[in-house]
């Protein structure tokens, strides 16, 4: 994947069954909170059946046909399970929620100065997805990015020099974006971010750490 991304571009291949899962599972987060993204994402989906339908059709054994309906009835039959469970009672979106637990022990939590962050297991080697807090009314350190970033906000706020990103929210940043995003003073801002290489601090002091910096 390119650093230079756009949001049409992610829902876009989100609809197509392109993005690698940690991506994937990111967008998916971001549809699940914004009702516009949603409709541009049925879009993309309502042309791609429209496409589909001038493709010449392969006989298919009645076999195989069973083989495909049993498994979407177990996929329905888990969804509707799923929607059970969580129902609104669940504090994360479905698609993370299928990743991590509704309550997060703290010692599971990575701290740092503003905030703290969760590793999320992908099985990705390529990609690195973390639950972000950040304290009310504090900065995350100065940087810029190696790769690509795609961070959805979940709960609170923050702001840069872009804007004001609230729930539901997605900012895209690469190595052309240097930014300080704050967290609103009214309470603790939660993200999902997923990116593909290290940060780099770029703040007076705090760039000196970039070597013990993880992807």
């Amino acid at each position: 994947m390119t650093a230079s991304l756009s949001i049409e571009e992610l829902i876009a291949g989100h609809a197509a069954g392109r993005l690698p899962e940690p991506v994937a599972m990111v967008v998916a987060t971001h549809l699940s909170l914004s009702p516009s993204s949603r409709r541009l994402y049925d879009g993309f989906n309502e042309v791609g059946g429209v496409l589909l339908e001038g493709v010449e059709p392969s006989p298919m054994a009645i076999s195989s046909f069973a083989r495909i309906s049993a498994l979407l009835d177990d996929r329905a039959l888990d969804e509707e399970r799923t929607g059970r469970l969580l129902g609104r009672s669940s504090r994360w979106p479905s698609p993370l929620a299928d990743y991590v637990a509704d309550q997060l022990p703290e010692d599971r939590w990575r701290h740092f100065g503003s905030g703290s962050e969760l590793e999320i297991e992908t099985g990705s080697l390529d990609f690195r997805v973390r639950l972000i807090r950040v304290k009310a009314g504090r900065a995350v350190p100065k940087h810029t990015h190696g790769g690509f970033e795609v961070t959805v906000v979940l709960e609170g706020a923050y702001r840069d020099q872009f804007g004001r990103f609230g729930p539901g929210d997605i900012e895209i940043a690469d190595g052309d974006i240097d930014h300080q995003p704050i967290a609103e003073p009214e309470r603790d801002c939660y993200c999902l971010a997923v990116t593909d290489a290290p940060l780099r601090l770029t703040g007076r002091f705090s760039r000196f750490l970039n070597p013990f910096i993880k992807m």
